[in-house]
């Protein structure tokens, strides 16, 4: 069935790489994950469009990722085809105060387009790893910032056509939207910013950086802050007082610099950062009366 499929995705010559068997560790920054049956990375939104539209027309499952940095991919990995926007869909245009970004343009360079045109608001992002797609489709947010605070619109695949979602639309909360409940990938975003001083705006950015560098283990592969922030608390300080610092199971580490990263100190399976997780819940749980939630994603096979 899968080769019938691959064969007919092949012969509408759309533009992007199509990876058979791919293990998907080399596609999340946690380095983990089993293979995809086929990966495709699209070089243009038509070479996406036409992909997805063998995909339903045969009834074979699609997985959209974005860069992978939010992300845990089982060990026996994903079922069907995985989607992800390549290089050809980075694309970024100014219009006044307005950026235009494809999904696959990644989060820091869209920050520093910005600010070399002396635009502000973005200066947050200049450090997550993420692409304009999954940061949008996930609202992500670092130091008090969110994609929510300076997005326009979204055009996005649901429901069997593109649709241009206002900021209302787009029924953003913490690490949620629409898209991302819905499964249906961002396909390009508008922002709007504000003028400002370049000097300025990339001081702020370079600040930001090494706070980043400082506190977290950006030399080690981790999906990011693992939790979501519980309301009154903050999930490292919990899991810190908790004893957990430092913790492993197998090569998945609670980060020694900060215990609310989980680290692949080597050759770590996504099922030992999983049961690393689950770990971590019940303790804070039993020793605080606190639920922490995650937000990384999980997908693949079980």
């Amino acid at each position: 069935m899968l080769e019938s499929v691959l064969r007919r995705i092949e012969e509408t010559k759309a533009q992007g790489r199509l990876l058979i068997h791919e293990p998907m560790a080399r596609h999340t920054t946690f380095r983990v994950g089993g293979p995809a049956d086929a990966l495709f990375l699209a070089d243009s939104e038509d070479a996406m469009l036409s992909v997805m539209a063998v995909c339903r027309e045969t009834h074979t499952p699609m997985t959209f990722i974005g860069r992978g940095s939010n992300l845990i991919v089982r060990d026996k990995g994903i079922r069907g085809l995985v989607i992800a926007p390549g290089e050809g869909m980075a694309r970024m245009e100014r219009e006044g105060d307005i950026l235009t970004a494809g999904a696959g343009a990644s989060l820091s360079a869209l920050s520093a387009e910005a600010a070399r045109w002396g635009l502000s608001g973005l200066e947050f992002a200049s450090g997550i790893p993420g692409s304009v797609g999954g940061g949008v489709a996930m609202n992500a947010g670092a130091y008090g910032g969110e994609i929510k605070d300076v997005l326009v619109d979204a055009r996005v695949y649901m429901e069997g056509e593109i649709r241009t979602l206002n900021l209302q639309q787009m029924e953003m909360g913490y690490r949620s939207t629409l898209p991302l409940r819905a499964g249906a990938p961002v396909l390009s975003a508008r922002f709007r910013l504000t003028p400002g001083e370049r000097e300025a705006i990339f001081r702020r950015m370079n600040e930001l950086n090494q706070r980043r560098r400082d506190k977290q283990p950006v030399n080690l592969p981790s999906a990011g802050s693992v939790f979501k922030r519980p309301e009154g608390y903050f999930a490292g300080t919990l899991i810190e007082q908790a004893g957990l610092k430092g913790r492993r199971i197998g090569d998945a580490q609670v980060s020694e610099k900060h215990a609310g990263f989980i680290v692949n100190v080597g050759q770590a399976k996504a099922e030992d950062i999983l049961a690393l997780i689950a770990l971590i819940q019940r303790e804070v749980k039993e020793k605080f009366s606190v639920s922490l939630q995650t937000e990384v994603r999980v997908l693949g096979e079980e």
